[in-house]
């Protein structure tokens, strides 16, 4: 059986969008998301596997990996918004964020590591503008996502040649997890307009990154974190 591009967070803005992209391209893929309705729709849709599996769950690889061993890829499109001012933060909070969004990355990434290397593989993890920008109140989710960019460029270099590791660093998308942010209008347009691009990211402009960082369109790029931002990291 040919090996497939493993998606977790399939059913996000990101991980669906990547995913309808990667059919288009007639490449074999496999969802994983927690929420069975949305991912056997979405699998429904688009020909394709899928596996139900929450990341924060100490058993999820177990479950994945049990339903397919064969893999040439992995995005983790899996990914948190948590604002607080530092002074209501507790310990649970980074936690919490920093076991969905680095933690559980690196067991997907262990548990695959031989078939992503016998397939010539890659991986694709998600940083943040937050990372490298400073934005108030953002101390739990900037904190995991500098994390998840550190892991990235480090298994780049322990990986190569054989996999390939990148990191896309988006800003604020539009997306489930945004809407309790974009639901206000005024905030909307407000965030929208500190972008250089003057609109909100939407799922299919990283995704578009993802695909090709993922697939061999990309045979000679890793080690990088790529800013998919609307121009508000660097302008």
């Amino acid at each position: 059986m040919e090996p497939k591009y493993l998606i977790f967070g399939a059913t996000g803005s990101i991980g669906s969008n990547l995913a309808k992209e990667l059919c288009n391209a007639k490449q074999n893929i496999h969802l994983v998301a927690r929420n069975e309705e949305e991912v056997k729709s979405l699998s429904e849709k688009l020909g394709c596997t899928y596996s139900v599996a929450d990341v924060l769950k100490d058993n999820f690889i177990e479950k994945v990996k049990s339903e397919i061993s064969e893999i040439k890829g992995i995005a983790y499109c899996v990914g948190s918004i948590d604002l607080k001012p530092l002074k209501v933060v507790k310990e649970e909070d980074f936690e919490k964020c920093m076991k969905l969004n680095l933690y559980s990355a690196v067991k997907a990434i262990k548990a695959y590591q031989d078939s992503l290397k016998k397939n010539k593989g890659s991986i694709i993890l998600f940083s943040s503008v937050a990372a490298q920008r400073g934005f108030p109140n953002h101390s739990i989710i900037a904190s995991a996502k500098a994390a998840v960019k550190g892991l990235a460029i480090s298994l780049a270099a322990e990986f190569a040649p054989n996999i390939r590791v990148n990191c896309i660093a988006p800003s604020l998308t539009n997306s489930k997890i945004s809407q309790p942010l974009l639901k206000n209008n005024i905030m909307a347009e407000g965030i929208a307009k500190a972008h250089p691009m003057k609109r909100i990211g939407e799922g299919k402009d990283i995704a578009a990154m993802a695909k090709f960082l993922l697939t061999e369109e990309s045979s000679w790029i890793t080690g990088q974190v790529i800013g998919v931002d609307g121009g508000r990291s660097s302008i």
